[in-house]
């Protein structure tokens, strides 16, 4: 059976591209398993698409927020119907396990769920006027048309964390997903269209980077972007943004530390480690990419920790025995081998992995090996700089607070993870840990919608996606005034009398 050919949605319409150009999406896990066709975008599909989005903010943004609220309400509905569809298209497409493409699908029902609760708040403030007669507020706008660039590892979530609180807010969109990764924000969008969201609303245009992310962030049209990926593009779209004075979310990269001390429950720190090293084969900015140990227990902690790596099942995600999928792309894999080749020069030891597994089963996939280091100090390039894989460090600290300076001396400053019985070090650790994330007793991968996701130093820019931080970034703040004194009040100056 041939392979479908999916189109560009713009204004309602399924289109091809101008470009006349199209790419193959093909399965990490098995190569010979084409998932579809998708445009190769460019600037004049971006132009066509926000140029309907625009029109469509004319009415949307006129739409009561707890009528566009509906929408997405009746949108977490469907996807709890269409679940097991998605999420195993979702495995063929990204080729993480089923129980985390399914977790990916109830992530995006969560967050419609919660937003949509949001469509009757959305509050402002009113506030005392320092005026007789006169009354004041403030109240949130939308923005417009917002741009948005999704990443692969989350390619159903990551899109509902954008589209859904810009379109409580009455923005409207045009998403371009990753190229690896298309077809989940298909299966969102048309989930959308069949709730009832309006034409042009929403818009996609797939394709790549340079082509169509980049006409994208430029377009004048688009009043805000965005953007989860790596660091090094983040920096490019955020200079890009702020040269044209455009609002940009930044969500980036992380180098994320696990601190095990001596008085851990080192089964419960075990699991949290195989968790966040090994789940989405290693491919999240939250991954535990750092382990920390304290001296009294790092012997056993790492050994153990290297029998569990070896011991995991890798393989096609669809299949339910299966522990850790593939690596998205042959760009991973050669990435996750650079970086082991680096940490073995730079004196690293080398305790498990470290390569694609025998060919066999695995000949026509992405696969690396599950990868644990050992006696890697705290400047080593496999301690400094994102990976993206399933390749994690072991540290040795000797206390508490040199297990602190070790996790707080990089450029991230994502997620971070204490394993302790002690209260005093729990609210140190929560208190001190350079990171917008903090779990005690947890791993550093997990989030719930509720709450604000983001990170400081070069993780990210301020902005956050989730929770309220969401509506923040997707809204403007206007102050209102209502002078029923009829007559001219002259602010500050009439009140300093």
């Amino acid at each position: 059976m041939p392979a479908t050919t999916y189109k560009n949605l713009i204004g309602g319409e399924w289109v091809t591209a101008r470009t006349g150009s199209t790419f193959q999406n093909l399965s990490p896990a098995n190569h010979d398993d084409v998932i579809g066709i998708f445009q190769a975008s460019g600037a004049k599909d971006v132009d066509a698409a926000v140029t309907a989005a625009a029109e469509a903010f004319k009415s949307w943004r006129l739409v009561p927020a707890p009528k566009r609220a509906e929408i997405l309400y009746r949108t977490g509905e469907l996807l709890t119907r269409r679940k097991e569809q998605y999420a195993r298209e979702m495995t063929r497409e990204m080729g993480k396990v089923l129980s985390e493409t399914r977790g990916d699908v109830q992530e995006a029902i969560d967050t419609a769920y919660y937003m949509a609760g949001e469509g009757r708040r959305l509050f402002g403030q009113t506030t005392p006027s320092e005026l007789q007669n006169k009354f004041a507020m403030s109240v949130r706008m939308p923005v417009g048309v917002i741009g948005m660039i999704a990443p692969w590892n989350f390619p159903m979530a990551i899109p509902s964390w954008k589209l859904f609180p810009a379109l409580v807010c009455g923005n409207t969109c045009v998403i371009k997903p990753a190229e690896d990764t298309p077809l989940s924000t298909f299966n969102l969008v048309q989930t959308l269209i069949d709730a009832g969201l309006p034409p042009g609303v929403v818009n996609i245009v797939t394709g790549f980077g340079p082509d169509a992310g980049a006409p994208l962030v430029e377009h004048p049209g688009v009043r805000a972007v965005s953007f989860t990926g790596s660091s090094e593009v983040g920096r490019i779209i955020g200079q890009t943004a702020a040269g044209l004075f455009k609002p940009c979310s930044l969500e980036m990269g992380g180098k994320n530390a696990m601190i095990v001390l001596d008085d851990a429950n080192l089964d419960l720190a075990l699991d949290g480690a195989v968790w966040g090293a090994f789940g989405t084969t290693g491919q999240r900015c939250t991954a535990t990419s750092r382990i920390i140990v304290q001296k009294g227990v790092v012997k056993e902690f790492t050994k153990r920790l290297v029998e569990r790596a070896k011991a995991l099942k890798i393989g096609d995600g669809l299949d339910e025995s299966i522990q850790m999928g593939p690596q998205v792309n042959e760009q991973q894999i050669e990435t996750s081998a650079r970086y082991c080749e680096i940490a073995r020069k730079e004196g690293a030891k080398l305790l498990t992995g470290g390569r694609r597994p025998a060919r066999g089963a695995f000949g026509r996939g992405t696969f690396f090996e599950p990868t644990v280091f050992g006696g890697v100090k705290p400047q080593m390039r496999i301690a400094q700089e994102e990976v993206f894989g399933p390749v994690v460090s072991v540290l040795e600290c000797r206390s508490f607070d040199e297990a602190l300076e070790i996790a707080n001396g990089i450029q991230y400053g994502l997620s971070t993870a204490l394993y302790s019985r002690d209260v005093n070090h729990a609210f140190k650790a929560m208190r001190d840990l350079e990171a917008g994330i903090t779990y005690i007793n947890a791993p550093t991968i997990g989030a719930e919608v509720h709450l604000p996701f983001g990170g400081v130093k070069q993780t990210g820019n301020g902005h956050r996606e989730g929770g309220t931080g969401a509506l923040d970034f997707y809204t403007t703040w206007k102050s209102v005034y209502v002078d029923y004194s009829d007559k001219l009040q002259r602010a500050q100056i009439d009140a300093g009398e």
